[in-house]
Parts: C-alpha cells; sequence; structure tokens
C-alpha cells in the first residue's frame, strides 16, 4: 500500500484510543478487499449523538450457486476498535431490497455469532468479511426488485416465499411477503434512526454494473417456486390470461410453509447453541472459581493449624510469666553481694578484682574532680591517687593472672 494512503488513514483514525492496532486492521482488509474504500463520516447513534467514524464501503464476493455476486455493505468501526465490535450493514441499491433473515434485519443491519463474541486480541476485519461472504453465501442479504407484478387470484396476505429459477423460467412473479406475511410492500430504506449514511461510492470498474456498481443478487425471478417433494410439470403452465391455478397457490403455500420451518427450526437451533457455549462459558468460569475458592480454603486452614500453635505458646510463656512473678513476690530480699554467684572460687576471685579495679578507677576520678573543684590540696590528691594506683596496678595483675589459670582471653 502507498505510504501516502497510509498516512491518510492514520490521519482518520488520529481520535481512535488504538490507532496501530486499527490501521493494521484497515490494511489489511484494503489490501484483500480493493473494492472497499475508506472515509471519515458522521456517524448518528439512536440516542440523537453524532460522532466521527471510520467507515469501510464497497463490496464483497459473495458466490450463490456457483455464481459470483457482489454484495455492497458498509462497515463502521468503533473508535474504541478493536476493544468493541464494528457495526455492520448492507446497502442495497435502489434496484435491490433487503431479504430480512436472523443475519440482516429490515434496515440491513448485520448479525452474526462473530459480532457477538467479538474478542478484542483475536478478532479481526479480515476475518469477519469472511464470515459475512460465508453467510450471505447460504443467506442472501438482498434480491432484486421486481420491475412488474401480475395480479394474483388469492389473498394478499397469504405466506408465499418466492425461490429462484431456472434459466427457462417465466418472467412472471408473485409479490415478496414483508415482514408481517402481506406481500407486495418494500422494505424500510437503510437505516432508520441509525447513520446518516453518505451516498455509496462506485466500486469502479466491474462490468456490467449500473451507475458503478458491480452486479449483486439478481436472481431469476421463477414462475412457480420450487420445494421439496414438488415437481413443476406435473403443476401445468400457467394460462394464457396470466392468472395462476390452484395447484400453483398450493405449490406455493407448500413452499412458504416449509421455507419457513427451515427458519424456524434453524433459528432454534442457533439459539440452543448459543445457550450452550453459555452455559459451558459458565461452567468452566465455575470450575475454575471452585479450584480458586478449594485453594483458599486450605490456605486458611493451615493458618488456622498456625496460629492455634502460636496461642498455645503464647499460654505457656504466660503461665511461666505469671509462675515467676509469683515467685519473687514470695521470695526474701536479696543481698546485692549475694545476687551474682560464680561456679568456682577462680571466677569468685577474679569477680572481686574487677568490681574492687572498677571502684579504684572511679576513686581517682573523684579525687581529680576534688582537686580542680578545689575541695583537697595538690599535696593530699598525690598522696592519695598514689596508693590508689598501687592498689589498681595489683588488682590487674590479679585479674590477668585469674584469666591465664582459667583460660579466658587475656
Amino acid at each position: 500500500m502507498p505510504a501516502i494512503e497510509e498516512a491518510q488513514i492514520t490521519k482518520y483514525l488520529s481520535k481512535y484510543k488504538n490507532v496501530a492496532a486499527t490501521r493494521k486492521d484497515v490494511v489489511d482488509v484494503i489490501t484483500a478487499y480493493r473494492s472497499l474504500t475508506y472515509n471519515l463520516e458522521k456517524f448518528v447513534f439512536n440516542d440523537g449523538s453524532v460522532k466521527d467514524l471510520f467507515a469501510l464501503q464497497g463490496t464483497i464476493p459473495v458466490v450463490y450457486k456457483n455464481n459470483t455476486y457482489y454484495i455492497p455493505i458498509c462497515i463502521w468501526l468503533m473508535d474504541t476498535h478493536p476493544q468493541n465490535a464494528p457495526m455492520c450493514f448492507v446497502k442495497p441499491t435502489p434496484t435491490m431490497q433487503i431479504k430480512v433473515s436472523m443475519y440482516v434485519d429490515h434496515n440491513g443491519k448485520v448479525y452474526l455469532p462473530y459480532l457477538h463474541d467479538w474478542q478484542p486480541h483475536s478478532s479481526d476485519l479480515l476475518s469477519l468479511i469472511q464470515v459475512m461472504i460465508v453467510t450471505f453465501g447460504d443467506h442472501p442479504p438482498v434480491y432484486s426488485k421486481p420491475k412488474e407484478q401480475v395480479a394474483v387470484p388469492y389473498p394478499a396476505n397469504s405466506a408465499y416465499m418466492p425461490q429462484p429459477g431456472g434459466a427457462g423460467a417465466s418472467n412472471q412473479f408473485l409479490p415478496y411477503p414483508n415482514a408481517s406475511g402481506a406481500s407486495g410492500g418494500s422494505f424500510p430504506p437503510y437505516p432508520t434512526g441509525g447513520a446518516n449514511i453518505m451516498p455509496y461510492p462506485p466500486a469502479g470498474g466491474q462490468p456490467g454494473s449500473s451507475g458503478g456498481y458491480p452486479p449483486y443478487m439478481n436472481y431469476p425471478q421463477p414462475g412457480y417456486p420450487g420445494s421439496i417433494g414438488y415437481n413443476p410439470a406435473s403443476a401445468g403452465t400457467p394460462s394464457s390470461t396470466g392468472t395462476i391455478t390452484e395447484e400453483h397457490i398450493k405449490a406455493s403455500l407448500i413452499s412458504a410453509v416449509e421455507d419457513k420451518l427451515r427458519r424456524r427450526i434453524q433459528e432454534k437451533v442457533n439459539q440452543y447453541q448459543a445457550e450452550i457455549e453459555t452455559l459451558n462459558r459458565t461452567k468452566q468460569e465455575l470450575v475454575e472459581g471452585s479450584a480458586k475458592i478449594d485453594a483458599i480454603i486450605a490456605r486458611l486452614e493451615r493458618e488456622e493449624i498456625e496460629l492455634q500453635k502460636n496461642i498455645a505458646v503464647l499460654r505457656e510463656k504466660e503461665e511461666e510469666l505469671k509462675k515467676s512473678l509469683e515467685s519473687l513476690e514470695n521470695a526474701e530480699a536479696i543481698d546485692p553481694d549475694e545476687a551474682v554467684t560464680t561456679t568456682a572460687p577462680l571466677y569468685r576471685q577474679l569477680l572481686n578484682a574487677y568490681a574492687d579495679e572498677a571502684a579504684t578507677e572511679d576513686a581517682i576520678y573523684y579525687l581529680g574532680e576534688g582537686l580542680r573543684g578545689g575541695v583537697i590540696d595538690l599535696e593530699t590528691f598525690l598522696k592519695h591517687v598514689r596508693q590508689l594506683s598501687r592498689k589498681q596496678f595489683i588488682l590487674r595483675a590479679t585479674m590477668q593472672k585469674c584469666r591465664q589459670k582459667a583460660g579466658l582471653a587475656g
């Protein structure tokens, strides 16, 4: 893709929250489907609010009964893309009419399981378009509008569904029913109360197109619908007056009922499949939640056991403290000199020498304080210091001898 075109896309996506992911999504789609164009247009939501959104418009190829048709679509990207699924619409031309089904409503809005189960990290626009191509191949979203109609001699509200015919089918056909079952009505224009859609851009260069569009699902209009178990040859042909016989009416009613039943059954199947998937997801979440709860319960049980052990130890220590307090309260007064005892006479001698040496050190200190304060004179100070120093020397020598005898560090 040219750099100028990528720059234009980046400019349009400048206000989007995930510019890089959205740009890659758009470039992949435009590269794969050159019939799609892009623009930044205003989208009107149902509540009346207006927002500038990035829109992809054009046609996608759909194979229906071994023929390729080009279906006009429009994809609007939310400004939170790819966190939120895009909005998809079918945009019929003036000669086309929307065929309402479980996948397309009367406004042309597309409903797909892929959109319903959109995953931000695994879903993308290219896969979405491929799912639309496959789905529209089984359930075409549009068909050609009739150019003329033939009078029908049975009530207009008869439920009849026209079926595509062969190459030799007559140009006469019955009108397509509307949502209520009455025939002859046309569907509302696309979209009502939704987006303010700009005129559809020409797909460009498709042969046989009208007004710039490639050919769409231009189904041949049958004279009589085919149905399972019905042989058109046995029903005869229309009369020369252009009316339809009772056999034709019966065949058309059978076809309409069969088609309606098929749609109803398919709707139920899809509904039940969706419910089963939801239940499976819920089951998986419940199983995961149960495993987490079991792990939490096991951890709490282990912590409870540890807590009980700690409580038991704490109570034992509390009882010991109580007994110690009681014994101290009942005990007699302790002599400070007897508070510390030794295991051997040598250790007692070392202890006493250490205590005397510390007392001598204090006495020398306070003699110096007395001299500085003028309490004693210098001669008295020197006399006592000489005496205390001799005693201190003897005490330190005694402690050194005791340490050597006891094998203690010097």
